[in-house]
């Protein structure tokens, strides 16, 4: 392998990690997966970037792109292939100050972002963890704290330089490869490694931000009422509701419902987050002003032998009391799984449809259900999964890529409806005939 990667080291002025040497333990592996590649190149540079993609390309070894390595699916490693670390990349510029241009490398996580940011009074629309990448949140959703008021992290950008299969350096936006722009946007690692993104940041204050908690066995109340004020609640206020926790009890553990209000006045603020207050018994409630690069929450990884399996699905106005109703039994049974519901709607619902392939844009709720455990108590637990998911199907549909453990021929139909997946096939075979990129919820190329 050293000597077949020789042949383009002229090329190539990163790290080179194989296996035998002090960073390869670490280098080897994502955050929630253990891997044994070839090789982990770590690149400085766009062109170091194309270096790597010819080296793979002509050894025919699997490729994996590696951001933040948050993925739950472990696509950001694999077992004897190559892994490009976009960590270095890792630069957060404003390049035009009157319409707030931010670019960011693809290597970048929104802990960095968000702190590059602070001092000029910006922020982005992002995910809710430090250590998560740029890269693979954006490129398939971004669903963060100002969602309901400031969209997806992928709506919020406007270009991206892309590092192709052939190895070649192109520009998508709405001007320069507009089926491209639209595809990256939703569509995943498939078309390329983003070695640069721009996006549009915002004017932010301090944030209220918080938990308000209630009783395990005010549930479904709780949830029921919590859906129908985030129907009327202003769009500064974005919203989770976590149950069912088993490191705070499980079918004991309280109801939290965090809260962020996107602004730091008082009374907007009690306005909002009051009626969530008066839902129930209110046992817990530490909602403060603070900065919103603090809300941002560090991420540990799991110790050895530990895996998190996810599932998750959206859920449409109609069916929300149903589908609420059922995971409060969930909740309560014995030994459930860890449920999460995050509020939507607002400025993700209000773009069109097909604006990118992000395709969930008019669901009210997402919903995720998370099992903790080594692989037997994974395994025990599977059964009793399955049954929980056959009672939500009929009242549910699609499902968010950053939070699925899987990435089975089901788990992408879910993610993209056969006429997003269709026209993304097409760009696929455009960008990447070969399926260079396919560690990822794979589109294959017509």
């Amino acid at each position: 392998m050293s000597s077949a990667f020789e042949l383009s080291r002229r090329d190539f002025g990163g790290d080179v990690i194989e296996p035998g040497t002090a960073a390869y333990e670490s280098a080897s592996r994502s955050m929630l997966v253990a891997g044994s590649p070839a090789l982990v190149l770590r690149p400085e540079s766009v062109v170091d970037v194309q270096a790597g993609v010819r080296f793979a390309v002509g050894t025919g070894l699997v490729l994996s792109v590696r951001g933040g390595g948050h993925g739950f699916a472990g696509f950001g490693t694999n077992d004897g292939g190559v892994v490009l670390d976009l960590g270095k990349l890792a630069s957060v510029e404003i390049i035009d100050k009157e319409r707030h241009l931010v670019r960011i490398g693809g290597g970048a996580t929104w802990g960095q972002v968000a702190a590059a940011l602070a001092p000029h009074g910006l922020a982005i629309s992002s995910g809710d963890t430090r250590s998560v990448g740029v890269g693979g949140l954006t490129l398939t959703g971004g669903i963060g704290w100002k969602v309901r008021k400031y969209g997806l992290a992928l709506d919020n950008v406007v270009a991206a330089e892309v590092v192709t299969a052939g190895g070649e350096l192109v520009r998508a936006s709405a001007a320069e490869n507009p089926e491209l722009f639209w595809a990256l946007r939703g569509g995943g690692g498939n078309f390329g490694i983003v070695t640069a993104f721009e996006f549009v940041a915002h004017p932010t204050t301090d944030v209220f931000f918080g938990k308000i908690s209630f009783p395990a066995s005010e549930a479904g109340a709780v949830l029921q009422g919590w859906a129908d004020h985030l129907r009327t609640a202003p769009e500064e206020l974005t919203s989770i509701v976590d149950f069912a926790n088993p490191f705070a009890g499980g079918p004991d553990a309280p109801v939290e419902i965090q809260v962020a209000f996107d602004g730091d006045d008082p009374e907007l603020a009690a306005q909002a987050l009051d009626p969530i207050r008066r839902l129930g018994t209110v046992i817990g409630d530490d909602v403060a002003l603070q900065p919103y690069a603090d809300v941002l929450v560090d991420f540990a990884p799991p110790p050895p032998g530990i895996q998190l399996v996810t599932r998750s699905a959206f859920v449409d106005a109609a069916p929300v009391p149903e589908v609420l109703r059922i995971l409060a039994e969930v909740g309560a049974s014995q030994s459930p799984p860890k449920i999460s519901v995050r509020s939507m709607g607002g400025a993700v619902s209000r773009l069109p449809d097909d604006a990118t392939a992000y395709a969930h844009r008019q669901a009210e709720l997402m919903f995720v259900t998370t099992t903790i455990g080594p692989p037997q108590v994974i395994e025990a637990a599977r059964p009793g999964l399955d049954a929980i998911w056959a009672r939500l199907a009929p009242h549910v549909s699609g499902a968010y890529a950053n939070f699925l453990a899987s990435a089975t021929e089901e788990d992408v139909a879910a993610i993209y409806p056969p006429h997003v997946y269709q026209r993304l096939a097409a760009v696929k075979r455009q960008y990447d005939a070969h399926n260079l990129f396919s560690r990822n919820h794979n589109i294959r190329p017509l």
